[in-house]
């Protein structure tokens, strides 16, 4: 097994693809916090540039190459110049990803192929790139999956299909780099539904004016959290939120049950009344309006940000000994609570003596 030494963030340059909005630029505002260089990817130029000026502003090292994911060519182009801008990079965040809302049949083929072309080979195309630039020093690969990595959902049919390949792929990558002795750490991240600009962006193919994630839904900066980790520490697997996670865990375990729930509830958990502004709606061809982490189109359910879920995976050894220390508290409460019980008998046969 290859011994993977990751730096601190503070000494790392991380490269994000998707770093517009959303999960991506998330990620970046919290890396320049913690003291790290970032050099951002997307297509979408302007929100590129704004997004760079404001963390140097913040006192952060910041770059941007325009790329689309898809396009290898572009993105080997941007790998270089980030190699230019910093020396090379120590972290690669694959994050780019959009997403249709409509049934398998209604959706154009050429769509399909277009989603998958960020979705999946954009992840493709950056892991390669970043593993051929990693293999003598090591560092970190992450890739952004979903909870839709393990279950699919109805009526993202495309959408979960691209991520159960993002998860194939990332499983296999992490087998052959660790065969072949490559210090590199491949990290999957399986966020559940988060309230970012995703709903914005989506192809709406229903008979609805907006789409939205199906709730429970998370901050964007969990998300964040939980890449850094990654960036840090050897991970095989973060999952964000126990709620997806619970869907995919039933799916597991009661597939059948699980089909029909969704039958009869994945139509109205992804609708909604509110139709997104029209320069941020559906960027599956074409870039549109970016620069934000959250929906500008105000969410249908209170959004979460917390999740003990998440901190009990980036801290297992301190979740386990709170766990344990809990379990002890237990026990020892019953065993008062019987040790007690028994001074009372006690006391209470000694006064019935006393009268008898």
């Amino acid at each position: 097994m290859p011994q993977i030494r990751l730096k601190p963030l503070s000494q790392q340059t991380i490269v994000i693809t998707g770093a517009s909005s959303g999960i991506g630029l998330a990620t970046a505002r919290r890396a320049v916090r913690a003291g790290a260089r970032v050099f951002l990817i997307s297509r979408n130029e302007a929100a590129l540039r704004t997004i760079v000026e404001e963390l140097r502003s913040r006192g952060g090292r910041a770059d941007f190459a325009v790329a689309d994911v898809g396009d290898k060519a572009a993105l080997e182009a941007a790998a270089e110049k980030a190699q230019q801008a910093f020396g090379g990079f120590d972290s690669w965040v694959n994050d780019a990803g959009t997403s249709v809302y409509g049934t398998l049949e209604q959706t154009p083929i050429e769509d399909q192929k277009r989603l998958f072309d960020t979705n999946y080979w954009g992840v493709v195309h950056g892991s390669l790139i970043a593993a051929k630039a990693l293999r003598g020093r090591g560092g970190a690969i992450v890739n952004v999956g979903s909870v839709l990595s393990d279950r699919a959902m109805i009526l993202q049919g495309t959408y979960s299909a691209s991520k159960h390949a993002v998860r194939g792929f990332t499983d296999a990558l992490r087998m052959e780099l660790e065969r072949d002795g490559r210090p590199i750490s491949v990290t999957l991240i399986k966020p559940s539904g988060i309230e970012t600009g995703f709903q914005d962006h989506a192809r709406n193919l229903l008979d609805s004016p907006g789409v939205r994630v199906p709730p429970p839904a998370y901050e964007p900066d969990l998300v964040a959290r939980a890449i850094l980790h990654a960036c840090e520490h050897r991970k095989r697997e973060i999952v964000v939120g126990f709620g997806g996670h619970a869907i995919s865990l039933m799916g597991a375990l009661f597939p059948r049950a699980t089909d029909l729930a969704l039958e009869m509830v994945g139509y109205p958990v992804q609708v909604s009344d509110k139709r997104p502004k029209p320069e941020r709606y559906d960027n599956l061809y074409q870039p549109r309006e970016d620069g934000t982490e959250k929906s500008l189109t105000r969410p249908v359910a209170p959004v979460r940000k917390t999740s003990l879920f998440l901190e009990a995976q980036l801290h297992p050894a301190l979740t386990a000994t709170v766990l344990a220390g809990l379990g002890a508290l237990v026990l020892g409460a019953g065993a008062a609570q019987r040790m007690g019980s028994g001074h009372l008998m006690r006391d209470a046969r000694r006064q019935v003596r006393r009268f008898v």
